[in-house]
């Protein structure tokens, strides 16, 4: 009987031991990486440049509450990895910039923020996945500093979409919400350009990443907030497929057969969480169906791509995803933690592969000096748009300062 192609790619990437970098190399790429957030990839009001166009030389925005939101994070662990307050203070200036998001003169919007996608679509809607995935960062930096305003407009912004684009009766969250009249977009999303008949799955996800739900029961008390995060991870374990993967849903594409470099390793780690919180094992034992995927995809070097495939076909090696290789590991260490040592060698890859993929510091473009590898190479009109983005470097000072903190047990 043939094994399945996912099998035997797990059983080739697990070959081998990997090799684990030293303590000083780990805290050098740190710093680096940490110095090049500061001093680049966050601009003078505070938020990430996002994307850089390799071939024009220029920034572009993408996405920029999650993107800072990330950076944020990644500033901060690495602040707690080292004690270095420069870092603590370029997370605060993100966090700064974070809270001028909240809107304040829309009466059916009060108390939300103004987290609209860009690039495809436009800065017309509200995304939800553009609030969650940025607010991990938020909620940290009110934790770190104990400073509330941060943790208060996170929490506040949960409450609006809990009221607004929770459905639990389906196990979902509505993607978007007008940012004018805070309708929300329960017939059609422009994310799906003109398909006709779109379902309740083109214009909704269960959309736990960045633990939204769960950071803000945290931080306020609220059950519901609890009850929600439990909720929808329940609806990830129904609707997570036997790839450990949610096809069924964007950024994925189920027709083709790839699947997204980040967006199930969210889900991922929200089981986590949610296994944090309740100490019930299914959580974990979804987790950890998702992380063997992501281990099967891993190359014996640590290097991941952007597009990979579960229908055998070869992995696309136009874009290297630095972000992956991190998120990736976090998910692997946290499961190692857990007693999955089947995880241990992917930890190792990946720390060995982000100290040593990164730009010199001397490269001769100031914009990427000290960055985490992490191209993306797209086609727009005709026009090859070749990006290395901030990702990359935001998920490495996260990967990297939980690798040193373990190197230092």
């Amino acid at each position: 009987m043939k094994k399945p192609i996912l099998t035997l790619l797990l059983a080739a990437s697990m070959a081998g031991a990997a090799a684990q970098p030293s303590k000083e190399a780990v805290r050098r790429a740190i710093d680096e990486c940490a110095a090049y957030a500061v001093g680049v990839l966050l601009d003078e009001n505070g938020k990430s440049r996002c994307d850089y166009n390799l071939t024009l030389g220029e920034w572009y925005p993408y996405e920029e509450p999650w993107h800072t939101g990330q950076l944020v994070l990644g500033l901060l662990e690495a602040y707690k990895a080292t004690g270095n307050r420069a870092w603590l203070n370029g997370a605060r200036r993100g966090g700064d910039w974070w809270l001028t998001l909240e809107i304040k003169d829309n009466p059916r919007l009060k108390g939300m923020v103004g987290a609209t996608h860009g690039d495809v679509i436009g800065n017309d809607q509200i995304v939800f996945a553009t609030v969650s995935d940025g607010t991990p960062g938020i909620f940290e930096l009110s934790r770190v500093t104990g400073d509330k305003r941060y943790a208060t407009l996170a929490t506040s912004a949960a409450k609006w979409m809990l009221e607004n684009l929770y459905y639990p009766e389906e196990g979902v969250c509505y993607d978007l919400a007008d940012l004018a009249t805070g309708e929300v977009l329960k017939l059609g999303s422009p994310f799906h350009g003109g398909k006709p008949d779109q379902t309740l799955f083109d214009v909704s996800r269960p959309n736990t990443e960045g633990s939204l739900f769960k950071d803000a029961y945290e931080f306020s008390g609220d059950e519901r907030f609890r009850d929600a995060h439990i909720l929808l991870c329940d609806a990830l374990i129904r609707f997570q497929d036997e790839h450990g993967l949610w096809m069924d849903f964007m950024p994925n594409h189920k027709a083709e057969g790839s699947f997204h470099p980040r967006f199930n390793l969210w889900y991922a780690e929200s089981l986590l969480e949610c296994y944090d919180l309740t100490g019930d094992r299914r959580y974990l034992e979804a987790a950890a169906r998702t992380a063997r995927t992501y281990a099967a995809a891993q190359r014996r070097d640590g290097t991941m791509f952007y597009d990979n495939y579960i229908n055998g076909r070869p992995a696309d090696k136009g874009s290297v995803c630095g972000s992956e290789v991190a998120l990736a590991g976090i998910l692997w260490m946290r499961l190692t933690g857990y007693g999955f040592d089947e995880f241990a060698a992917n930890v190792d890859r990946s720390a060995d592969w982000l100290v040593k993929n990164r730009f010199s510091t001397e490269h001769p473009d100031p914009n990427l000096r000290g960055a985490v590898v992490n191209t993306r190479m797209r086609f727009r009109k005709g026009t090859m748009w070749m990006t290395q983005r901030d990702v990359g470097t935001s998920f490495g000072l996260r990967f990297l300062s939980a690798y040193l903190r373990q190197l230092e047990k």
